[in-house]
Protein backbone atom coordinates (compact mmCIF):
# COMPACT_ATOMS: atom_id res chain seq x y z
CA UNK A 1 0.00 0.00 0.00
CA UNK A 2 1.36 3.55 -1.21
CA UNK A 3 0.35 6.03 1.65
CA UNK A 4 2.24 8.53 0.18
CA UNK A 5 -0.21 11.44 -1.45
CA UNK A 6 -0.37 11.48 -5.28
CA UNK A 7 0.19 14.65 -7.17
CA UNK A 8 -3.62 15.11 -7.64
CA UNK A 9 -4.39 15.13 -3.35
CA UNK A 10 -0.94 17.36 -3.26
CA UNK A 11 -2.69 19.84 -5.76
CA UNK A 12 -6.36 19.04 -4.02
CA UNK A 13 -5.14 19.64 -0.43
CA UNK A 14 -3.09 23.12 -1.45
CA UNK A 15 -5.48 24.40 -3.30
CA UNK A 16 -8.01 23.69 -0.54
CA UNK A 17 -5.35 25.94 1.68
CA UNK A 18 -5.21 28.82 -0.63
CA UNK A 19 -8.86 28.80 -1.23
CA UNK A 20 -9.10 28.99 2.87
CA UNK A 21 -6.85 31.65 3.51
CA UNK A 22 -8.74 34.28 1.77
CA UNK A 23 -11.14 34.36 4.29
CA UNK A 24 -10.14 35.44 8.01
CA UNK A 25 -12.04 32.45 9.53
CA UNK A 26 -10.30 32.49 12.49
CA UNK A 27 -11.04 36.16 13.18
CA UNK A 28 -14.79 34.92 12.38
CA UNK A 29 -15.07 32.29 14.93
CA UNK A 30 -14.46 34.89 18.01
CA UNK A 31 -16.75 37.04 16.30
CA UNK A 32 -19.70 34.78 15.92
CA UNK A 33 -19.67 34.12 19.75
CA UNK A 34 -20.06 38.13 20.19
CA UNK A 35 -23.07 38.42 17.26
CA UNK A 36 -21.03 38.66 14.58
CA UNK A 37 -22.03 36.71 11.11
CA UNK A 38 -20.29 33.57 10.16
CA UNK A 39 -18.41 34.31 6.65
CA UNK A 40 -20.51 32.47 3.84
CA UNK A 41 -17.87 29.56 2.56
CA UNK A 42 -20.52 28.07 0.32
CA UNK A 43 -19.79 29.87 -2.61
CA UNK A 44 -16.17 28.78 -2.21
CA UNK A 45 -17.28 25.30 -1.64
CA UNK A 46 -19.04 25.31 -4.89
CA UNK A 47 -16.51 26.98 -6.83
CA UNK A 48 -13.67 24.38 -5.78
CA UNK A 49 -16.09 21.73 -6.63
CA UNK A 50 -16.11 20.61 -3.10
CA UNK A 51 -19.86 20.39 -2.98
CA UNK A 52 -19.45 16.73 -5.61
CA UNK A 53 -16.39 14.85 -4.31
CA UNK A 54 -18.12 12.19 -3.37
CA UNK A 55 -20.63 12.44 -6.06
CA UNK A 56 -20.19 9.92 -9.66
CA UNK A 57 -18.64 11.78 -12.62
CA UNK A 58 -21.47 10.41 -14.51
CA UNK A 59 -23.70 12.59 -12.05
CA UNK A 60 -21.82 15.77 -12.34
CA UNK A 61 -19.56 15.16 -9.49
CA UNK A 62 -15.66 14.62 -9.05
CA UNK A 63 -16.00 11.06 -8.24
CA UNK A 64 -13.22 11.25 -5.77
CA UNK A 65 -12.93 9.10 -3.17
CA UNK A 66 -13.25 9.48 1.29
CA UNK A 67 -9.32 10.40 1.61
CA UNK A 68 -9.67 13.06 -0.66
CA UNK A 69 -12.89 14.17 0.68
CA UNK A 70 -11.02 14.11 4.56
CA UNK A 71 -7.79 16.59 2.72
CA UNK A 72 -10.26 19.02 2.37
CA UNK A 73 -11.75 19.03 5.84
CA UNK A 74 -8.51 18.63 7.18
CA UNK A 75 -7.72 22.57 5.40
CA UNK A 76 -10.92 23.25 7.01
CA UNK A 77 -10.21 22.14 10.56
CA UNK A 78 -6.79 24.08 10.02
CA UNK A 79 -8.45 27.24 10.51
CA UNK A 80 -11.81 26.35 12.24
CA UNK A 81 -13.83 27.28 8.83
CA UNK A 82 -17.09 26.68 8.73
CA UNK A 83 -17.92 24.79 5.14
CA UNK A 84 -21.07 23.09 5.46
CA UNK A 85 -19.84 19.84 4.29
CA UNK A 86 -20.14 17.85 7.33
CA UNK A 87 -23.98 17.33 6.64
CA UNK A 88 -23.74 18.10 2.50
CA UNK A 89 -20.83 15.13 1.75
CA UNK A 90 -22.46 12.04 3.43
CA UNK A 91 -25.58 12.85 1.84
CA UNK A 92 -24.49 13.54 -1.33
CA UNK A 93 -22.94 10.24 -1.26
CA UNK A 94 -26.20 9.01 -0.12
CA UNK A 95 -27.83 10.68 -3.42
CA UNK A 96 -25.30 9.26 -5.71
CA UNK A 97 -25.37 5.98 -4.95
CA UNK A 98 -29.34 6.10 -5.26
CA UNK A 99 -28.91 7.63 -8.38
CA UNK A 100 -31.21 10.32 -7.21
CA UNK A 101 -32.84 12.69 -10.03
CA UNK A 102 -31.23 15.70 -8.53
CA UNK A 103 -27.48 14.34 -7.94
CA UNK A 104 -26.07 16.95 -10.67
CA UNK A 105 -27.32 19.81 -9.04
CA UNK A 106 -26.33 18.49 -5.63
CA UNK A 107 -22.68 18.00 -6.99
CA UNK A 108 -22.76 21.69 -8.43
CA UNK A 109 -23.67 22.91 -4.97
CA UNK A 110 -26.99 24.60 -6.88
CA UNK A 111 -28.85 22.53 -4.15
CA UNK A 112 -27.20 21.73 -0.77
CA UNK A 113 -27.56 19.02 1.13
CA UNK A 114 -27.76 17.58 4.66
CA UNK A 115 -28.04 14.13 5.78
CA UNK A 116 -30.14 13.70 9.12
CA UNK A 117 -27.18 11.59 11.20
CA UNK A 118 -28.52 8.00 12.11
CA UNK A 119 -26.35 5.56 14.23
CA UNK A 120 -27.11 1.99 12.47
CA UNK A 121 -27.29 -0.43 15.24
CA UNK A 122 -24.54 -2.33 17.25
CA UNK A 123 -23.75 -4.70 20.21
CA UNK A 124 -25.16 -2.37 22.74
CA UNK A 125 -28.35 -0.83 20.54
CA UNK A 126 -30.20 -2.53 18.23
CA UNK A 127 -32.21 -0.09 16.60
CA UNK A 128 -31.46 3.13 14.58
CA UNK A 129 -31.20 6.28 16.62
CA UNK A 130 -30.78 10.24 16.70
CA UNK A 131 -29.40 12.72 18.48
CA UNK A 132 -31.90 14.00 21.71
CA UNK A 133 -32.83 17.33 22.17
CA UNK A 134 -31.32 17.26 25.99
CA UNK A 135 -29.55 14.53 27.82
CA UNK A 136 -27.11 11.22 26.41
CA UNK A 137 -30.09 8.76 26.02
CA UNK A 138 -30.06 8.27 21.78
CA UNK A 139 -33.87 8.63 20.67
CA UNK A 140 -35.31 6.17 18.04
CA UNK A 141 -35.18 7.26 14.45
CA UNK A 142 -37.90 8.88 12.69
CA UNK A 143 -40.30 6.09 11.08
CA UNK A 144 -41.93 6.07 7.84
CA UNK A 145 -45.84 4.81 7.25
CA UNK A 146 -47.61 2.86 4.67
CA UNK A 147 -48.02 6.23 2.80
CA UNK A 148 -44.37 6.94 2.73
CA UNK A 149 -44.69 10.15 5.36
CA UNK A 150 -41.70 10.39 7.65
CA UNK A 151 -42.33 11.34 11.08
CA UNK A 152 -39.70 12.70 13.86
CA UNK A 153 -37.26 14.65 15.63
CA UNK A 154 -33.56 14.56 14.70
CA UNK A 155 -31.38 17.20 16.40
CA UNK A 156 -28.51 18.69 16.35
CA UNK A 157 -27.79 18.18 12.80
CA UNK A 158 -24.93 19.73 11.41
CA UNK A 159 -25.40 21.91 8.33
CA UNK A 160 -29.25 21.63 8.74
CA UNK A 161 -30.46 25.40 8.12
CA UNK A 162 -30.19 26.74 5.06
CA UNK A 163 -30.14 23.27 3.31
CA UNK A 164 -32.40 22.48 0.28
CA UNK A 165 -32.46 18.57 0.99
CA UNK A 166 -32.78 16.13 3.95
CA UNK A 167 -31.35 12.95 3.71
CA UNK A 168 -33.37 11.12 5.98
CA UNK A 169 -33.14 7.58 7.28
CA UNK A 170 -36.37 5.89 8.81
CA UNK A 171 -37.57 3.12 10.20
CA UNK A 172 -40.48 1.15 9.01
CA UNK A 173 -42.80 -1.13 10.90
CA UNK A 174 -40.71 -4.02 10.18
CA UNK A 175 -37.53 -2.17 11.91
CA UNK A 176 -35.73 -2.09 8.71
CA UNK A 177 -34.81 1.36 7.75
CA UNK A 178 -35.54 2.97 4.28
CA UNK A 179 -33.60 6.52 3.45
CA UNK A 180 -35.78 9.58 2.12
CA UNK A 181 -34.73 12.63 0.69
CA UNK A 182 -37.02 15.51 1.42
CA UNK A 183 -37.30 19.48 0.36
CA UNK A 184 -36.56 21.55 3.28
CA UNK A 185 -38.94 23.21 2.24
CA UNK A 186 -41.59 21.10 1.93
CA UNK A 187 -45.13 20.17 4.29
CA UNK A 188 -44.23 18.51 7.77
CA UNK A 189 -41.09 19.74 8.08
CA UNK A 190 -39.72 22.31 10.59
CA UNK A 191 -35.92 23.30 11.17
CA UNK A 192 -35.03 25.31 13.50
CA UNK A 193 -31.63 26.82 13.86
CA UNK A 194 -29.02 28.27 13.31
CA UNK A 195 -28.07 27.12 16.89
CA UNK A 196 -25.08 28.19 18.70
CA UNK A 197 -23.08 25.62 21.29
CA UNK A 198 -19.63 26.35 22.36
CA UNK A 199 -18.37 27.06 18.86
CA UNK A 200 -19.28 29.86 16.32
CA UNK A 201 -18.57 28.31 13.50
CA UNK A 202 -20.62 25.43 13.46
CA UNK A 203 -23.95 25.73 12.10
CA UNK A 204 -26.26 23.08 13.69
CA UNK A 205 -30.18 22.80 13.79
CA UNK A 206 -33.16 20.83 14.97
CA UNK A 207 -34.98 19.15 12.36
CA UNK A 208 -39.03 17.63 12.95
CA UNK A 209 -40.87 16.11 10.23
CA UNK A 210 -44.43 15.75 10.91
CA UNK A 211 -45.63 13.78 7.91
CA UNK A 212 -42.90 14.61 5.66
CA UNK A 213 -42.66 13.11 1.94
CA UNK A 214 -40.00 13.27 0.15
CA UNK A 215 -38.57 10.83 -3.02
CA UNK A 216 -37.60 6.79 -1.30
CA UNK A 217 -33.63 5.81 -2.35
CA UNK A 218 -34.75 2.50 -2.32
CA UNK A 219 -31.99 1.63 -4.63
CA UNK A 220 -29.85 1.96 -1.25
CA UNK A 221 -29.17 -1.31 0.79
CA UNK A 222 -28.59 -1.27 5.04
CA UNK A 223 -24.88 -1.38 4.76
CA UNK A 224 -25.30 2.04 2.55
CA UNK A 225 -27.20 3.72 4.97
CA UNK A 226 -25.26 2.52 7.85
CA UNK A 227 -22.31 3.68 5.43
CA UNK A 228 -23.47 7.16 5.68
CA UNK A 229 -23.14 7.51 9.34
CA UNK A 230 -19.92 6.43 9.26
CA UNK A 231 -18.76 8.40 6.59
CA UNK A 232 -19.34 11.44 9.08
CA UNK A 233 -17.35 9.93 11.79
CA UNK A 234 -14.66 9.82 9.34
CA UNK A 235 -15.34 13.56 8.04
CA UNK A 236 -15.30 15.07 11.44
CA UNK A 237 -12.28 13.13 12.56
CA UNK A 238 -10.42 14.87 9.66
CA UNK A 239 -11.96 18.20 10.42
CA UNK A 240 -10.24 17.31 13.84
CA UNK A 241 -7.46 16.21 12.61
CA UNK A 242 -6.79 19.53 10.72
CA UNK A 243 -7.26 21.64 13.95
CA UNK A 244 -4.51 19.49 16.37
CA UNK A 245 -2.11 20.00 13.29
CA UNK A 246 -2.86 24.06 13.93
CA UNK A 247 -2.53 23.70 17.81
CA UNK A 248 0.43 21.59 17.07
CA UNK A 249 2.06 23.86 14.85
CA UNK A 250 1.48 27.06 17.21
CA UNK A 251 2.47 25.83 20.40
CA UNK A 252 6.25 25.22 19.00
CA UNK A 253 6.48 28.31 17.55
CA UNK A 254 5.18 30.14 21.28
CA UNK A 255 7.63 27.64 22.71
CA UNK A 256 10.69 28.53 20.53
CA UNK A 257 10.11 32.27 20.97
CA UNK A 258 8.78 32.71 24.68
CA UNK A 259 11.98 33.15 26.93
CA UNK A 260 11.83 32.42 30.95
CA UNK A 261 15.35 32.89 33.19
CA UNK A 262 17.14 33.02 30.07
CA UNK A 263 15.81 30.01 28.42
CA UNK A 264 13.10 29.15 25.40
CA UNK A 265 9.85 27.37 27.84
CA UNK A 266 10.41 24.68 24.76
CA UNK A 267 13.91 23.46 26.72
CA UNK A 268 11.71 22.62 29.70
CA UNK A 269 11.31 18.92 30.22
CA UNK A 270 7.33 19.31 31.16
CA UNK A 271 6.90 21.09 27.95
CA UNK A 272 8.95 19.22 25.86
CA UNK A 273 7.01 15.86 26.59
CA UNK A 274 3.39 17.93 26.48
CA UNK A 275 4.30 18.66 23.14
CA UNK A 276 5.75 14.87 22.04
CA UNK A 277 2.54 14.14 23.46
CA UNK A 278 0.22 15.88 21.47
CA UNK A 279 2.66 14.95 17.97
CA UNK A 280 2.04 10.88 18.97
CA UNK A 281 -1.32 11.78 19.29
CA UNK A 282 -1.48 13.33 15.97
CA UNK A 283 0.18 10.97 14.41
CA UNK A 284 -1.99 7.96 15.47
CA UNK A 285 -4.63 9.86 14.50
CA UNK A 286 -3.16 10.59 10.67
CA UNK A 287 -2.34 6.43 10.65
CA UNK A 288 -6.38 5.92 11.57
CA UNK A 289 -7.49 8.40 8.56
CA UNK A 290 -5.59 6.75 6.14
CA UNK A 291 -7.05 3.60 7.15
CA UNK A 292 -10.51 5.20 7.16
CA UNK A 293 -10.07 6.28 3.34
CA UNK A 294 -8.70 2.89 2.40
CA UNK A 295 -11.29 0.78 3.60
CA UNK A 296 -14.12 2.96 2.25
CA UNK A 297 -12.27 2.14 -1.32
CA UNK A 298 -10.89 -1.43 -0.93
CA UNK A 299 -11.97 -2.63 2.23
CA UNK A 300 -15.94 -2.00 2.85
CA UNK A 301 -16.54 -4.26 5.87
CA UNK A 302 -14.07 -2.77 7.74
CA UNK A 303 -14.78 0.52 7.38
CA UNK A 304 -17.41 1.19 10.41
CA UNK A 305 -14.21 0.03 12.61
CA UNK A 306 -11.65 2.26 10.82
CA UNK A 307 -13.87 5.46 10.49
CA UNK A 308 -14.65 4.76 14.82
CA UNK A 309 -11.04 4.33 16.06
CA UNK A 310 -10.30 7.86 13.36
CA UNK A 311 -13.07 9.83 14.87
CA UNK A 312 -11.91 8.46 18.54
CA UNK A 313 -8.54 8.94 18.10
CA UNK A 314 -8.67 12.62 16.44
CA UNK A 315 -11.76 13.97 18.84
CA UNK A 316 -9.22 12.92 21.77
CA UNK A 317 -5.78 14.28 20.23
CA UNK A 318 -7.65 17.91 19.61
CA UNK A 319 -9.28 17.79 23.04
CA UNK A 320 -5.53 17.68 24.22
CA UNK A 321 -4.13 19.82 21.87
CA UNK A 322 -6.33 22.20 22.50
CA UNK A 323 -5.87 22.44 26.08
CA UNK A 324 -1.99 22.64 25.56
CA UNK A 325 -2.27 25.19 23.73
CA UNK A 326 -3.62 27.26 26.28
CA UNK A 327 -0.93 25.75 28.83
CA UNK A 328 1.98 26.41 26.49
CA UNK A 329 0.78 30.45 26.19
CA UNK A 330 0.31 30.39 29.67
CA UNK A 331 -1.23 33.38 30.78
CA UNK A 332 -1.84 34.86 27.69
CA UNK A 333 -3.50 31.27 26.11
CA UNK A 334 -6.64 31.69 28.57
CA UNK A 335 -7.64 35.38 27.39
CA UNK A 336 -10.22 36.24 24.81
CA UNK A 337 -7.06 38.16 23.50
CA UNK A 338 -5.48 34.72 22.01
CA UNK A 339 -7.29 32.39 19.42
CA UNK A 340 -6.19 29.42 21.67
CA UNK A 341 -9.87 29.35 23.43
CA UNK A 342 -11.79 29.32 19.78
CA UNK A 343 -9.51 25.87 19.46
CA UNK A 344 -10.85 24.34 22.48
CA UNK A 345 -14.17 25.60 22.21
CA UNK A 346 -14.17 23.73 18.56
CA UNK A 347 -12.69 20.43 20.74
CA UNK A 348 -15.66 20.36 23.36
CA UNK A 349 -18.47 20.76 20.27
CA UNK A 350 -16.57 18.38 17.82
CA UNK A 351 -16.07 15.26 20.78
CA UNK A 352 -19.78 15.45 21.41
CA UNK A 353 -21.18 15.27 18.01
CA UNK A 354 -22.56 12.44 15.88
CA UNK A 355 -22.53 10.49 18.66
CA UNK A 356 -19.84 12.03 20.55
CA UNK A 357 -16.20 10.29 20.99
CA UNK A 358 -17.21 7.96 23.68
CA UNK A 359 -19.54 6.33 21.24
CA UNK A 360 -17.06 5.83 18.55
CA UNK A 361 -14.95 4.44 21.45
CA UNK A 362 -17.62 1.74 22.53
CA UNK A 363 -18.16 0.85 18.48
CA UNK A 364 -14.43 0.32 18.37
CA UNK A 365 -14.81 -1.86 21.23
CA UNK A 366 -17.67 -4.27 20.15
CA UNK A 367 -16.08 -4.64 16.30
CA UNK A 368 -12.92 -5.78 18.39
CA UNK A 369 -14.60 -8.23 20.39
CA UNK A 370 -16.94 -9.48 17.64
CA UNK A 371 -13.83 -10.02 15.73
CA UNK A 372 -12.20 -11.97 18.36
CA UNK A 373 -15.06 -13.92 19.35
CA UNK A 374 -15.23 -15.01 15.16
Amino acid sequence: MNLELSDEQIFLREAARTALSRFPTVAAARGGLEGGERPNLWPTAREAGWSGLLVAEDQGGAGLGLFDAMLVMIEAGRVLAGVELLGHLPASALLSAARYDGADAVADGAVRAAVLPTRPPDDLRSGWTVEPRAGSRRVTAPTIDASHAVSGEVCWVPDAPGADVLVAVATGADGAPVAVAIAADADGVRVEGPLQRYDATRSLGHVTLDGARGTRLDALDVDDLAAAWFLGQALLAAESFGAVETALEQSVAYAKERFTFGRAIGSYQAVKHALVEVLRRRENAYSLLLYAGWSFEDRREEFPLAASAARASAGHALDYAARELISVHGGIGATWEHDAPLFFRRAQLSRRLLGGVGDATDRVAGELLEAAAA
